[in-house]
C-alpha cells in the first residue's frame, strides 16, 4: 500500500463530494434514475465515495473491488430480473465503475460498460459531474429498455436516492 494513497484518503473530508455533486445534482440524478427505471425493468444505484474506508485502504481495495462490495452490500443483485447497476464513483482515485447483475451483464458486453465508465471519466476531468453522470445514466438506461423493457407493474425495487458514503 502506498503511503500517499493512505494519507490522501483518510485526509480528504467526505463533504468534499458535495463540491462536486451539490444537492441540487443529486435531485437532478435521481429524478433521472426515477425516469430512467419507468422505461424498463433494471435498477440502478448511483454510489459516490470522497475515499476509501479505513478497512479497504487496509487492503489496498481498488476502487473496483469497493464497487463490487457496495453491489453486494446495498443488495443490487437481489432484483427479480437480476438487471441491477451499480454505478460507483470513487472521487479521490478519479475512477468510475460500473458493477451489473448477471441477467444484464449477459447481454451487454464489458466494453459498453467500461466505455460508459471512460466517459464518465473524462467529463469529470473537465469538472462536468452531473452533466457526465447524466449522460451515462441515459446510456445505460437504452441498454437496459433494450434488454429488458417495461412491462405491467413495474416495482421499484431499490432506492433512485444518490448514496454519499
Amino acid at each position: 500500500m502506498r503511503a500517499g494513497r493512505l494519507f490522501r484518503h483518510m485526509l480528504w473530508p467526505d463533504w468534499w463530494v458535495l463540491r462536486a455533486f451539490p444537492v441540487s445534482a443529486l435531485r437532478t440524478i435521481e429524478q433521472a434514475i426515477a425516469e430512467s427505471e419507468r422505461t424498463h425493468q433494471g435498477e440502478l444505484r448511483f454510489v459516490v465515495e470522497a475515499g476509501l474506508p479505513l478497512p479497504g485502504l487496509l487492503r489496498d481495495q481498488s476502487p473496483r473491488a469497493r464497487a463490487i462490495e457496495l453491489f453486494a452490500q446495498l443488495g443490487v443483485w437481489d432484483t427479480e430480473h437480476n438487471s441491477g447497476v451499480l454505478i460507483y464513483v470513487q472521487l479521490l482515485d478519479r475512477s468510475v465503475e460500473i458493477v451489473a447483475d448477471r441477467g444484464i451483464d449477459a447481454r451487454v458486453d464489458d466494453a459498453f460498460w467500461s466505455a460508459v465508465c471512460r466517459r464518465m471519466e473524462a467529463a469529470f476531468r473537465e469538472g462536468r459531474f452531473e452533466s457526465g453522470t447524466l449522460l451515462a445514466l441515459n446510456e445505460i438506461t437504452q441498454a437496459l429498455a433494450m434488454y429488458f423493457p417495461a412491462s405491467g407493474e413495474n416495482p421499484d425495487e431499490l432506492p433512485n436516492t444518490p448514496l454519499i458514503r
